[in-house]
């Protein structure tokens, strides 16, 4: 016997009854769904009229109300929080969770400059060394490597060289004023060491502030060597004046350049763009009542949608002596205007609770609080 295709005025909804089954496990959503579609068809003109739609077309259309609502409250999600999530596991569920706001971004973008500044980063930097001669000042760096391929385009970061210690050239300022802690130690038995040992008796902030002077006094005075690389030749400035081994770091331009070497992409286990951020569906239970009146709105629009292509079918049917006009194009039209209207409220309503619109409304809320308690007269106490 063939099911009778006009809404009857009555459901039962069972597991298995919506297309995907989304919801099917939620007590909330299966209680709703029966009232749902009573509502809806009320809204279509039942009893008075005759609603071609099916129990299960109720149950499909709130099922993707419901969904719906869940995407687009999710995507805005998405963008208000991806800057934060980047990076994260997949694994981990934020789905109705709130999210904190971490550096974590801005210390990974921090990497990336430290690497071209020497700082830091995820690139690893490489050392190399060459014999200088006096008198020489270029040098073939394809001879110097061993681990590097012919075809491989490194960068040289700093070419500098291994000057003596600072704590070679430590220096007891009284030494010669008889004064100084030679005469000091002379007296616990180390007259027979070296002056050096002097500075054991001196405080320790003050021993490192003067070797700190000697390395900066070594690094503004001393000019170190300065470089230019061209088809990889290696050029030092200023030239050489005795033979020494000169040192440098680099960088290889392929890893500099590759984006997969990051900690952010090298594997597939976390949250690497819009596609792979872990939100779920909504659960309706968790969904509070304004969410809901707006499942319910936009769910009425996708059943008078799902009806005027039923009634699309034929323009018109005849009926005696005449013919009648059937709705389905106007039905079609108007749920149309309905979905894109409830979009864009909820979009907007979105906006103005993200995260940026709540730190501007704190900051207005706090200058108003400001100016008003600054015409708050002092109070004049007399004693």
């Amino acid at each position: 016997m063939a099911q009778e295709v006009i809404w009857q005025g009555s459901s039962s909804f069972a597991s298995g009854q919506t297309p995907w089954g989304l919801y099917d496990a939620d007590n909330e959503f299966t209680s709703s769904a029966d009232k749902f579609s009573d509502w809806c068809a009320r809204r279509l003109g039942h009893p008075i009229m005759a609603v071609e739609l099916q129990s299960g077309s109720f149950y499909a259309c709130f099922e993707e109300a419901v969904s719906e609502y869940s995407a687009q409250v999710n995507q805005f999600n998405i963008k208000d929080n991806l800057l934060h999530l980047t990076g994260q596991a997949t694994g981990s569920n934020v789905t109705h969770k709130r999210v904190t706001p971490t550096m974590g971004r801005s210390v990974f973008l921090s990497k990336q400059y430290g690497t071209e500044a020497a700082v830091g980063g995820d690139v690893p930097y490489y050392t190399g060394s060459l014999s200088i001669n006096s008198g020489s000042q270029t040098y073939d760096i394809d001879k110097l490597f061993t681990d590097v391929s012919a075809s491989e385009a490194i960068e040289v970061k700093r070419v500098f060289y291994e000057g003596s210690p600072a704590m070679q050239r430590f220096f007891d300022p009284y030494a010669t004023t008889g004064y100084g802690t030679i005469n000091l130690v002379e007296g616990f038995g180390f007259g027979s060491y070296s002056p050096a040992v002097s500075f054991t008796l001196m405080p320790l902030f003050e021993d490192l502030l003067r070797v700190q002077a000697i390395e900066l006094n070594d690094s503004i005075r001393k000019s170190a060597y300065s470089f230019t690389l061209q088809n990889n030749k290696l050029r030092i400035f200023p030239q050489p004046a005795e033979d020494r081994t000169l040192w440098f770091d680099y960088v290889k331009v392929s890893e500099r350049d590759n984006p997969l070497i990051t900690q952010y992409s090298g594997s597939a286990d976390v949250v690497s763009d819009f596609s792979n951020v872990p939100y779920d569906n909504m659960e309706y239970q968790f969904i509070n009542d304004v969410g809901r009146q707006w499942i319910r709105k936009y769910g009425l629009a996708l059943t008078k949608e799902l009806l005027g292509i039923i009634r699309s079918k034929y323009g018109t049917i005849p009926i005696p002596n005449s013919e009648t006009t059937l709705d389905g194009d106007t039905l079609r039209a108007e749920a149309s205007a309905e979905k894109e209207q409830l979009v864009s409220q909820l979009r907007e309503i979105l906006e103005q609770t993200s995260r940026k619109a709540l730190l501007e409304a704190d900051k207005d809320e706090a200058e108003f609080l400001q100016e008003k308690l600054n015409k708050v007269p002092y109070p004049i106490y007399i004693g």
